[in-house]
Parts: structure tokens; sequence; C-alpha cells
């Protein structure tokens, strides 16, 4: 799905209208699919069906009087709570606050905060600012957006949460938090960047009836993450393929005292359709991995001899490298000669990283790289911005074509870049990721899925996506405080399965 700014936005539907579009009708269809958003929320979560709507002064605010009509046809309890005065208001908000008001719903005019009395239960409609809102959050709009982020009532945007710069993502100097965002069209630039994340809550789409003509033609800034998009990228599996069709999946991984990520890559490897796992380890670790997968495959080597590793990760459909290898002089001697040498797929994770960082080795080409911030600060030898910008994205894409690489950017949300292609963002998984081993995990699902001969742009995608829905199934059953790393390889038959739902 594309990712635009809301100025992109603003100018197909500006097109819609010089083409003879209805702007009313527009509104129309994006009010009712709020309601329908806010009715499927309420159902989810077992709420009360009140609505307090807080109203601004334009065409956000008449999409929520819409919203509120029909809410109220569903019997609902409704009031709008509308700051400025509707003599302030565009005519389009106007004329939808009348019927609303035609209807029996109740507007209560204010001019603060203290003058809002949320219900003790149902949920917040976030109706006063739109995309186009690009400065500081004055009195008594910012009274107000405290007052609902204060309420203990769940709240649902219309389109961005009001505040929100929609398309830097800046909160100057706040913004509703929203538990969900109910989306108009397309999803907007400033969702991702900077404070957007932490404030969009879950993002819900709402077709407002913009004819995909227009879609179509306007520039992607940015890509989301569908299952439109990823399901085609699943490895395809033919009735008689065997498991050196499935592919050899070689880990360079581990070192002694740290077997942990190396089994967790390998798991996941597995776990991913590899046909086979192969983990090459220092020989004094055999004790160390005697509790394994039943199905991986140990080999063990002596840093003296790197030939065998080397051999061996060329054989393999692909690999992964770095899960806990350590820093130890051996490992970066060992490193650098299989950097230089390896002519096959490969993730490169962890430990490697951090000594390319330090190293300046070379990557090799066609590499997969799955830095955490930390890790990506050390490669590209400058300080990642707190909040993620533009301008900082467009710096990874530009080394990225410069190394000619894939760059998997783990966080919340993900960045995956590719030479040649638009940045691509997966918004997929759950805060209870954020926890030991869940990044090795990562790399072991995207080798398994390269294993598979998937491109390497195809199985970052995809692995990221996958990596993130098995985090949110093992969050919906372990909680975001109790899951851990391992979980996730519990739920990967979830994640797969996401083509049948």
């Amino acid at each position: 799905m594309k990712v635009v700014t809301p100025k992109r936005m603003h100018n197909i539907e500006r097109a819609a209208f010089d083409d003879g579009a209805s702007e009313n009708e527009f509104m129309q269809e994006a009010g009712s699919g709020v309601a329908l958003v806010v009715q499927e929320f309420v159902e989810r979560y077992g709420i009360a069906r009140s609505v307090a709507v807080l109203a601004g002064k334009g065409n956000n605010a008449g999409d929520g009087y819409v919203a509120a009509i029909h809410l109220l046809h569903l019997d609902y309890t409704v009031v709008v709570f509308q700051y400025p005065s509707l003599a302030t208001c565009s005519d389009m908000t106007q004329r939808n606050a009348a019927r609303f008001a035609a209807e029996g719903g109740k507007i209560l005019e204010i001019s603060d905060a203290s003058e809002i009395n949320f219900p003790e239960e149902g949920v917040i409609l976030d109706a006063i600012f739109g995309t186009g809102f690009d400065r500081k959050v004055e009195e008594p709009f910012l009274s107000i957006i405290n007052a609902a982020n204060e309420s203990g009532l769940m709240v649902i945007s219309i389109d961005i949460p009001s505040g929100l710069n929609g398309a830097t993502g800046e909160a100057f100097p706040k913004s509703i938090q929203a538990t969900e965002t109910a989306f108009l069209g397309l999803p907007k630039t400033g969702f991702f960047l900077r404070e957007g994340w932490d404030n969009v809550g879950t993002l819900r789409y709402v077709d407002f009836g913009l004819p995909e003509e227009y879609i179509e033609e306007v520039e992607a800034d940015y890509i989301l993450l569908t299952p439109q998009i990823v399901i085609p990228m699943l490895p395809k599996i033919r009735r008689t393929r065997h498991k050196y069709e499935a592919g050899l999946c070689v880990g360079l991984a581990g070192s002694p005292g740290m077997p942990g990520a190396a089994l967790l890559s390998s798991s996941a490897a597995l776990k991913a359709g590899a046909g086979m796992v192969k983990l090459l380890h220092p020989g004094s670790m055999q004790q160390e991995l005697g509790s394994t997968p039943l199905e991986l495959v140990k080999v063990s080597y002596e840093y003296s001899e790197p030939e065998p590793i080397l051999e061996l990760l060329n054989k393999a459909s692909a690999s992964f490298i770095g899960p806990g290898i350590g820093r130890s002089e051996e490992a970066k001697k060992l490193l650098k000669y299989v950097l230089e040498n390896i002519h096959r797929p490969c993730v490169i994770d962890a430990d490697a990283l951090t000594i390319i960082a330090e190293e300046g080795f070379n990557i090799p080409s066609g590499a997969i790289l799955t830095p955490h911030k930390g890790e990506l600060e050390k490669l590209l030898r400058r300080d990642i911005p707190k909040g993620v910008t533009h301008e900082f994205l467009a710096s990874c894409q530009a080394w990225v074509e410069e190394q000619q690489i894939t760059l998997v950017l783990k966080g919340a949300p993900t960045f995956i870049f590719h030479p040649g292609e638009l940045i691509h963002i997966s918004g997929m998984g759950d805060p209870g990721m954020a926890t030991a081993g869940t990044g090795d995990v990562l790399t072991g699902l995207i080798a398994g899925l390269l294993a598979q001969h998937s491109l390497p742009h195809d199985a970052a995608r995809l692995g990221v996506y996958l990596h993130g829905l098995a985090g949110e199934h093992a969050a919906q059953e372990k909680t975001s405080y109790c899951m851990v790393a391992e979980d996730l390889l519990d739920y990967f038959p979830a994640a797969f399965a996401f083509e049948a739902s």
C-alpha cells in the first residue's frame, strides 16, 4: 500500500474534484467507514456503546459528524464536544452538524477542556485536526488533547491523531494518543516518522470512495507491507519437492558461553521451511549445544582451519552469519576471511555487524543486513535521530545503493531498503518483541526463506512481516510482558497461515 504525504493526498483528492467527484459524497463515505471502525472496535473489546466526539472546525470534524449520525442509527449514545463555535467551522462541517442535531444528537459547544465531561465508559472519537495540521498545538486544544489522553478511555482518531504532523510525524508538543487510527484512503508518512508510531495505535483502512485510478497515479513516498504484497512472496511448494530442493541453510553462529542466539536462528530457519539446517560452531561448544533441535545438524570447526567453513557456506543455498559469534580476535579473522570469499546469499546480523563496523570489513554484494538502530549507527558512523526522519531514511537508502545490499532496520516500525526500490515499511509486531533474541529469530527466518530460493528483497520483506505477525500472535496469548524470543517459534505456523485468513 502506498504511503504518501498529506500534500500528495490532497492533490489527488483535488484532481478528483476537478474531474467531477463530489466532496460531500467523499465525506459521507468517510464518515460511514469510520462508524464501522468504531462499531467493530466496540464489539471486539465489549465496551459500552457510548461515544464522545471531539470536533474541530475543518472537514475532519465533518467526517466526525457523519460518523456520529451513523452511530446514532446504531443505537449509540453520542455527544459531540465542539470547539471552536460551529459558526466558525467549514460549510460541510456545519451542514453535517445540523443533520446530526436534527437526528437528536447532542452538541455541546465548549470554550476549554474543563467543560468536557467524558463518559465513564465508551470510546472517544477524535475529529479535531486533520492530516494538514503542521503547527504547534495551542490552547485550548492542548488542554483538550491532554484531557482525552488522561481520560482512561480508548481513542479512535479520524485519519490521524490530532496534533500529529501528517508529513513529519512531529507532535509539537503533544498529540492525541490513539488506540486506533482510521486512516482515509492511504496512510500518511507522519504515521511512521518521529513520534508518529507511538501515537497512531493500530491502523485501520477506510475507503472513502476515491477512484482507484487516482491512487494508481499518485507517487508513493514509501510502501506499507500488506498481505496483498507479501502473499505472492511465499516460497512455492511443489508436491514432489525434496529436502535439497527446499534448500540447505548454514549458520555461522555461536561461541563459548553464547549458544542461545545460534539455536534461535537455527530453529527459525528450520521452521521457516529450509530443507536442512547446519550450524557451524566452535569445537569447544559441543557440550553447550548438547540439547538442540533433533533436526539440526551440528558441524564443529577450529578457528585455525577456516577453509572447511567457507566451503560449507558456499555449498549452502543461503546462510546466516553473526548471531553470538562473539568479538574475539579469532572471530574477527574468521569473519574477514568469510566475507572476502563467500559468494552465496547470506544474512548478516549481531556480532558480525559490530565487527564489520569496527574493523571496516567489506560487505558482500547482495547480502542482507539486519541491524537494530545501535548497530546501524556504528555501520553508518553517525547518530540516528531518536525519532526517525525522512532525511535519515534517505541517507540509509543512499548507503544501500552504494553497498548494493538489502538492509532491514529493525524496530517499531521496521524499514526495509533495497537498491532501486522504494523503502518498505512493516507495521506488524508487538512491543513484547523488545526482548533479547527476537532479532536472532528474524535472522534465521529470513535465511530460511532465502534457502528456499526467495530473492533477497522478497526474503527480507516476507521475513519481517511473518516475524511481526508471529509476535502479535504470541502476545495475544503470552501478553506483551511475558513473551520471550523462543515463543515466536511456536507461532510461526499461525503466521505462515495468514494466506488463508
